[in-house]
């Protein structure tokens, strides 16, 4: 299975909701079992929480930076970051051509 992220970018943002005020920057790219691969290119504010599986995210373009439980990091094109089930976490800040895997795998809270 081959995803190209440029087709993914442009059908984003998804409508906006109560929690993502400015539109939803992510989409899922595709799942299988446990896994699932989403690309995210946030755009104003992150507004996302915890999440119930270990998530590791891959940085595809720009530049960001990353608050993991109130420990802040830079990470830019290349980086990749783990964050454990259940732990706080957001970009804070972020380039205009930011965007990332986001991979989504194991069981509900962690492996």
């Amino acid at each position: 299975m081959k995803i190209n992220p440029n087709e993914l970018k442009a059908k984003l943002p998804l409508p906006a909701t109560e929690k993502w005020v400015e539109g939803i920057w992510d989409i899922e790219a595709f799942a299988h079992g446990t896994m699932s691969a989403l690309y995210f290119a946030p755009r104003g504010k992150d507004y996302q929480t915890a999440h119930e599986q270990d998530e590791i995210y891959v940085i595809i373009a720009g530049s960001a930076n990353f608050n993991l439980d109130g420990e802040r990091m830079e990470c830019a094109t290349g980086d990749v970051l783990f964050v454990p089930a259940g732990v706080d976490h957001r970009f804070e800040t972020f380039t205009d051509d930011f965007a990332t895997w986001a991979i989504f795998y194991g069981r509900k809270g962690g492996e």
